[in-house]
C-alpha cells in the first residue's frame, strides 16, 4: 500500500501550484497504473478499474464518492457495465496537485479492497 494513503488532502487555492515534472514522476510510482491525460488543456490523473458486474462497479463508485467527500475534492467518475473510469485533478488550478495523487493512491486501495 501506498504511504500516500495515509496523507491528508490540503486545502487548495487558485494560486496553489501544480506538481512539477520532477513531482509527477516521483508520485506517479506510488500509482503506476495510472495515465496523465490531458483533457480542456488541463492535465488530469485517469485510471479505468474493471469489475465483475454493474452491481459491482456501482459499489465502486460510491466508495470513490465516499472518499471524495471525507476530503471534499470530488472526481470524475464514469460508470459503466463491469468498469469504472476515474479522473482526478485539482479544478482551482486547471491542472495536477499532490492532493490528486493522494485520492488516487486511496481510490487503488478501495479497489484492493473490493477484490
Amino acid at each position: 500500500m501506498s504511504e500516500l494513503t495515509q496523507q491528508s488532502c490540503e486545502a487548495c487555492s487558485a494560486d496553489a501550484p501544480q506538481v512539477t515534472a520532477d513531482e509527477k514522476q516521483a508520485l506517479g510510482k506510488d500509482v503506476p497504473e495510472w495515465q496523465v491525460v490531458e483533457l480542456d488543456g488541463e492535465e488530469q490523473l485517469q485510471r479505468v478499474f474493471k469489475l465483475k458486474n454493474f452491481a459491482q462497479a456501482q459499489a465502486f463508485t460510491n466508495k470513490v464518492g465516499d472518499l471524495a467527500e471525507a476530503e471534499n475534492h470530488h472526481p470524475a467518475i464514469l460508470l459503466e457495465y463491469g468498469k469504472v473510469t476515474v479522473r482526478w485533478w485539482t479544478h482551482k488550478i486547471g491542472g495536477l496537485h499532490k492532493n490528486d495523487y493522494i485520492m488516487a493512491a486511496r481510490t487503488d486501495a478501495a479497489y484492493g479492497d473490493m477484490q
